[in-house]
């Protein structure tokens, strides 16, 4: 990919002023991509900003919770007003407040986890795809997780969440197509990010982990952000529904 290869486009990433949110913002940027960033938390945002405009990308930031309805349309609106437009949709906000047997887990912990990140990445979806229509085209990418195809010990929530992504990827693809839009999905494996250091901080976990891996060490965000990007160029023009797993090797799938 050629580093104008996005150049023109406009690309909203949600939570992405850490880990792989801001590894996907800096690949599309650096390919020419105007990005939006969010977080939560102001301070977050401004830090983002920062790094990102130091790496000379052109960057707008504001907060957002993609769990509320008018946080969502804040964050659309806004994006329209300072650039135009949308090409790009990276929806990458997950929550998960639950670590345990999954028999252990409540009603209030399924709502708050399909609700993000299931739910509002639809309704996200459901926000930008007039808008993307409107300029002829685009692309909605979700991550997911290789927890989608392998439920995790401790994360059976998450993982169904997760399982649940790769459904609604493929659920939209045939429709958007309709509207020359593509939707595709990465599947991380571990990533070193602070979303993961609970598992990645757990030596027993990780020697058990990297049994399952070919390649023997943790995966980097930026390993994940070169995979959205190219989902989001040409090169990957006649991919869509698809789930790109990118995992080290774990053999999660034929």
């Amino acid at each position: 990919m050629s580093q104008s290869s996005l150049a023109g486009k406009v690309a909203i990433v949600t939570a992405s002023t850490d880990g792989i949110g801001l590894a996907a913002a800096q690949a599309l940027g650096k390919r020419g991509a105007h990005v939006v960033v969010s977080s939560r938390r102001q301070a977050n945002v401004d830090k983002a900003v920062a790094l990102l405009q130091s790496e000379s990308i052109t960057v707008t930031g504001t907060t957002c919770n993609v769990g509320k309805e008018e946080d969502r349309e804040k964050l659309v609106q806004l994006t329209l007003d300072q650039c135009g437009g949308i090409d790009i949709l990276v929806s990458n906000a997950a929550v998960n407040p639950f670590f345990g047997n999954i028999m252990d887990s409540t009603e209030e912990v399924w709502d708050k986890i399909l609700s993000v990140n299931v739910t509002s990445a639809f309704l996200m979806t459901k926000l930008v795809v007039p808008h993307m229509t409107k300029r002829g085209g685009g692309n909605v990418v979700f991550v997911s997780s290789v927890a989608g195809y392998q439920p995790m010990q401790a994360l059976g929530p998450y993982s169904v969440s997760k399982t649940a992504l790769l459904g609604l990827t493929r659920a939209l693809a045939p429709e958007l197509a309709q509207s020359n839009i593509r939707v595709n999905c990465v599947a991380p494996g571990i990533i070193k990010t602070k979303f993961s250091s609970a598992l990645t901080g757990n030596e027993d976990i990780m020697d058990e982990f990297k049994k399952q891996l070919s390649i023997k060490r943790v995966g980097e965000p930026e390993e994940i952000g070169g995979v959205i990007a190219f989902l989001c160029s040409e090169d990957a023009s006649y991919i869509t529904g698809e789930t790109i797993t990118v995992t080290g090797g774990i053999g999660c799938r034929l």
